[in-house]
């Protein structure tokens, strides 16, 4: 069983979503870069030819892409957490925050998908604060400033795109 606490917890939408962006990237994405790359060699002299540089740029964009992509895949746990009332990755937190009462979810954006929800990561200064924290539970974290933020959680379910 995989270790739900190092675990991204994705919908299986999300899932097949970014298996199809990796397969397409290591596949087709690969090969029209190689050819852009290649006819842009063939056009001469490198040092100033701007569409090779532009070609080889894209390569290592995407490249850093398929990596990003490929650890995010590599420990998943394909579902929802629990709902346990825990605040984890993969669930939607209502929570105060300095005063204020915010709805958002804790994860990636790859989780969201096309959701209109703000999504906060689990390593992020709020996310690491109440990330294992249960509702009723009050935490704070430090803001850039040096400010202690307090926040309350108040509700936490799981995520349901």
């Amino acid at each position: 069983m995989t270790d739900t606490t190092a675990a991204t917890w994705l919908t299986q939408e999300a899932y097949d979503r970014l298996s199809a962006e990796l397969d397409r990237l290591k596949g087709e994405g690969r090969n029209e870069i190689t050819a852009r790359i290649a006819a842009a060699r063939d056009e001469g002299d490198l040092k100033e030819n701007g569409g090779y540089h532009a070609a080889r740029e894209e390569q290592a964009k995407q490249e850093a892409r398929i990596r990003e992509l490929e650890a995010k895949l590599r420990n998943v746990q394909i579902g929802t957490p629990p709902d346990d009332g825990v605040v984890e990755p993969g669930m939607v937190v209502t929570a105060e925050v300095a005063g204020d009462e915010m709805v958002f979810l804790l994860g990636s954006r790859e989780i969201a998908g096309t959701a209109d929800i703000d999504v906060f990561s689990p390593t992020s200064p709020l996310g690491a604060a109440i990330n294992g924290t249960k509702v009723g539970d009050k935490t704070s974290y430090a803001a850039p400033n040096g400010n202690e933020i307090p926040v309350k959680i108040l509700g936490a379910k799981p995520f349901d795109a």
